[in-house]
């Protein structure tokens, strides 16, 4: 299944918006699995488990992994969501960004390799530098647009001639996205450049960082760019995988998730 349809019909059969976040980091992990040599695999397996049926794709990111030299238990963790929980997606997030020849490798490696349905990337570099990831038909191209940290006003809200980079990225996005494959990164902390995003790029999906602990605003995060049929991938990662820390930790997330998901869907509805 191509990702587009794949986060069509989360949103739509599955009635949710939320994408759950992966970032394990050993020294947060239960007393449960801690130590185990495959802490990591563990944790997040039960992770998903007990939130596949709320979620609209899974995002595990890719550094929690290989910072601990757990590429394969990355591996297997997908393999398990698409076997335990087909249709949730689940979209490596990577931020990859070079020219074209080294980004025909990262497409092997985030769609061979890692069997992810999307990937996060990097467009500063220019065209050529997504075009191999586009490649992919059936896969999702994820690019930086407007991201939910302070510092990424730094680059990403200067103007030239009036526009600012961020806006030029998403009118990039509608001339590349031949194929219905693009979808932008817009954090949650900047509602206001949601809804600007939002009318420069109509229905295309937003990837929408920093709700929960950065503490992005719900409400405003879904009014500025829910669409008719969804439009939003919201991702909550450490409210969510964090929330409990004994043997109960799995229903904790549950909780967490649910949650979130419900007080999304109160205002997709408003």
């Amino acid at each position: 299944m191509r990702f587009s349809d794949a986060i069509h019909a989360r949103w739509t059969d599955a009635d949710t918006l939320l994408c759950v976040g992966l970032d394990p980091d050993p020294a947060r992990l239960p007393e449960s699995v801690r130590g185990r040599p495959d802490a990591i695999l563990t944790f997040c397996r039960e992770i998903v488990d007990a939130t596949a049926d709320l979620a609209c794709a899974f995002k595990p990111q890719i550094a929690y992994f290989a910072a601990h030299r757990a590429e394969d238990q990355l591996e297997a963790l997908i393999d398990h969501i698409h076997q335990c929980h087909p249709g949730v997606p689940v979209i490596l997030d990577a931020k990859r960004g070079d020219i074209g020849s080294t980004a025909e490798q990262y497409a092997l490696e985030a769609f061979e390799r890692f069997a992810a349905d999307a990937l996060t990337v990097n467009p500063y570099m220019g065209r050529d530098s997504v075009e191999p990831y586009l490649a992919w038909p059936d896969k999702g191209v994820i690019l930086l647009c407007r991201t939910s940290n302070p510092g990424g006003s730094d680059l990403q809200f200067l103007e030239a001639d009036g526009v600012r980079v961020y806006e030029h990225v998403a009118r990039l996005a509608v001339d590349w996205n031949r194929a219905g494959q693009l979808a932008l990164v817009v954090g949650a902390t900047f509602p206001d450049e949601i809804a600007r995003v939002r009318r420069i790029v109509g229905e295309m999906p937003l990837l929408v960082p920093g709700v929960g602990a950065q503490g992005g605003d719900v409400r405003a995060t879904v009014i500025a760019g829910r669409t008719r049929a969804g439009g939003l991938m919201i991702n909550s990662s450490r409210a969510i995988i964090y929330a409990g820390r004994d043997e109960d930790y799995a229903a904790a997330a549950r909780a967490a998730a649910q949650a979130t998901r419900d007080e999304i869907n109160r205002w997709r509805r408003a």
